[in-house]
């Protein structure tokens, strides 16, 4: 199905399936997710690199990666819609009490209670970037309080803004739902831990839809087991699939979903390989390259 989309856009292209299928210099452009370490040392004339998720961790982590050849990732607005249409309907799951409602219905139990105006809700976006920015155009339409952290500063209209070491404690500190859209990064590992939720208000949520390797899974467990959160939706896992062994699956304060908030979308993203591939024929630069720097 991908490269049926690829063949379609550029039908004279030469396309290889498979490190078995192409001779190592005759490949120029490669399409790859979670690439075996060191596979891609191995093509001497290769000029760019095209992770197939908007996460690149995965790539960047390989320590024998040719930093010599650009890698683009995926900037796409159908990936990005994916991605607030889940941030909205889990903000809106935890603010207005699904779960809560959904045990009530079950126990047949006819029992009102309160439930607060979304503009006296505060949301906290930690990974301020592309998917954070388009999730947070849509939460300030439904007129959530909103904040977004980043590593740098931005400046985004009806958001307040915080960044860097020194903005994480106070952006935590006004945080009713906490969503993580942060890259993985050796200094975002593990940052979703007993010390972030201990900063967090009594009764926060947490809505990680970014990488299994965020978040400290037992932190989390114990951290609703005490009462200090309210619940969590977990899209990403430190092992996927989620082993049957995990707590998480059975966790009453827990929504488990299966690395399905925001999936490329073969067509759209066959259409950003042709483009990059044109361009660079033209002899014009790849665009959304990763700064191996930062690591995404």
């Amino acid at each position: 199905m991908w490269t049926g989309h690829l063949r379609r856009l550029l039908p004279d292209l030469d396309i290889r399936i498979g490190e078995e299928d192409a001779h190592p210099a005759d490949i120029a452009y490669c399409v790859a997710w979670k690439p075996k370490p060191g596979s891609l040392n191995r093509y001497p004339n290769l000029k760019v690199v095209f992770s197939m998720g908007a996460g690149v961790d995965g790539i960047v982590a390989d320590p024998t990666y040719p930093r010599h050849v650009p890698l683009s990732r995926v900037v796409d607005d159908t990936l990005s819609q994916g991605m607030t249409e889940y941030v909205v309907l889990h903000t809106l799951y935890w603010h207005r009490h699904v779960g809560d409602l959904a045990s009530l219905q079950a126990q047949r139990k006819w029992k009102q209670f309160a439930i607060p105006r979304a503009d006296a809700v505060r949301v906290g976006i930690l990974g301020f970037g592309v998917l954070g920015q388009h999730a947070a155009a849509a939460l300030k339409a439904l007129n959530y309080q909103l904040s977004g952290w980043s590593a740098s500063p931005k400046k985004i209209d009806g958001v307040t803004a915080f960044h860097g070491p020194d903005g994480l404690g106070p952006f935590l500190a006004q945080s009713d739902i906490l969503v993580c859209l942060l890259p993985l990064t050796p200094e975002t590992k593990g940052i979703l831990n007993a010390k972030t939720f201990a900063q967090l208000p009594k009764g926060a949520c947490i809505i990680n839809c970014a990488r299994g390797g965020h978040l400290i899974e037992e932190d989390l467990v114990a951290a609703l087991d005490t009462g200090h959160l309210r619940g969590a939706t977990l899209d990403v896992f430190q092992i996927e699939p989620l082993p049957a062994t995990s707590p998480l699956w059975a966790h009453p304060k827990v929504v488990v979903t299966p690395h399905v908030a925001s999936m490329t979308d073969p067509a759209s993203f066959m259409r950003h390989v042709a483009d990059t591939i044109r361009r660079m024929d033209q002899g014009l630069p790849p665009e959304n390259l990763v700064d191996f720097t930062r690591g995404y």
